[in-house]
């Protein structure tokens, strides 16, 4: 029998109350196989790790991450901790993570159950059968380069700045991943950047496109400028299949396709590292797209289901379960098919529920469809 680590991390917010469910899972699974156990170990994050330890991730928590086979990762922040030192913001211990583990590659799939088609903000057709993959840079860019400042000018005016840097490097490697991820989808990608006004993007446009022409001539490539990729993305969504971007531009062009699919508590997402020469295996961490929504936390109102479906995409990135990953994805359908709704995608005429009873609807379907 194999055995995973999985190191959990609530952090703050609604992360607590989601994880719980993703837990109740783990122990489901852990039941019910004969082929693979998953040992967890718990941590703090963000404010909570703040409030107990002064930073936002501890030398022994990120210990842990590192050897862990997988992260699962709740949310971070809120107003409580608008105050701290910048360098101790509960955002840090996740942009850490990120960086130090060298979590390169962050997928953010925009998929829309049927039966939210009609909670989309955009009509039906447009939305219904979508299924899109913003695969966004996730330790370079905006977010990472040097210098980062606010000083202060002779005259008393302040001069903030913030540096977009690339390596080729850089874009190569993700460049060639989102061309490996098209060849098992629709043989699609749309490379988004801003080469028209940007270094970096005519960076980002040289390199993707010889990366098409030396590794991956079969795939369908198209190049769009970022702000075109946004409006497109509200004007005909199904035209893309993988999106590859930047860091800022995939912060931005993710969050917007994912309410296309209803709500921010719908969607997973992948963090992903360089495959290990020898083992093959990635350095992972998975979390939900949506925020730590300080205004109902602690009121069991929050959406599980996209934390839940996190952990579906380790079952099918890190540990190669995809029958248990379908098995995930499958109920959360089918419970979305019989009308359960948290407060984020209700309709007229379902049935509303909280975070613990999306859960157990969830649990009970994988149960159904085990059995």
């Amino acid at each position: 029998m194999s055995t995973h680590s999985l190191l959990l991390l609530p952090g703050d917010g609604i992360g607590v109350e989601t994880m719980a469910e993703v837990e109740r899972i783990i122990a489901f699974l852990n039941a019910r196989s004969n082929s693979a156990k998953f040992e967890t170990q718990s941590d703090l994050v963000g404010g909570a790790a703040f409030d107990k330890h002064g930073v936002s991730i501890t030398e022994d928590a990120m210990a842990k991450a590192t050897a862990a086979d997988a992260i699962i990762f709740g949310s971070v922040g809120g107003p409580k901790w608008d105050s701290v030192p910048y360098e101790h913001r509960p955002e840090a211990g996740l942009l850490r993570l990120r960086k130090d583990l060298d979590l390169f590659a962050n997928l953010r799939p925009a998929i829309c159950y049927p039966a939210l088609a009609d909670a989309s903000s955009l009509k039906r057709d447009l939305v219904e059968g979508l299924d899109i993959l913003i695969l966004r840079e996730l330790t370079g860019g905006t977010y990472f380069g040097e210098p980062k400042e606010i000083v202060t000018l002779e005259n008393g005016e302040k001069r903030a700045v913030d540096t977009t840097l690339y390596t080729t490097r850089e874009v190569d490697r993700i460049a060639r991943m989102g061309f490996d991820l098209a060849r098992k989808r629709r043989n699609k990608v749309h490379m988004a950047a801003k080469w028209n006004v940007m270094r970096s993007g005519v960076l980002w446009r040289e390199v993707t496109a010889a990366v098409h022409k030396s590794y991956a001539a079969d795939v369908e490539y198209h190049e769009i400028l970022a702000d075109n990729c946004a409006m497109q993305l509200i004007r005909n969504p199904k035209q893309f299949d993988v999106v590859v971007t930047d860091n800022l531009f995939g912060d931005i062009l993710s969050d917007e396709a994912a309410m296309m699919t209803g709500s921010l508590g719908m969607l997973p997402s992948a963090s992903l590292g360089a495959a290990d020469p020898k083992t093959g295996k990635r350095r992972a961490l998975y979390e939900p797209v949506h925020g730590s929504a300080p205004d109902i936390a602690g009121q069991g109102l929050a959406n599980p289901i996209a934390t839940i479906a996190s952990f579906g995409m380790a079952l099918r990135y890190s540990f190669d379960m995809g029958k248990e990953a379908d098995l995930v994805d499958g109920a959360i359908a089918k419970v979305l098919e019989k009308g359960l709704r948290t407060g984020d995608i209700m309709q007229p005429g379902m049935t509303k529920v909280g975070t613990s009873e999306m859960g157990s609807a969830i649990l009970k379907e994988m149960e159904a469809m085990a059995a």
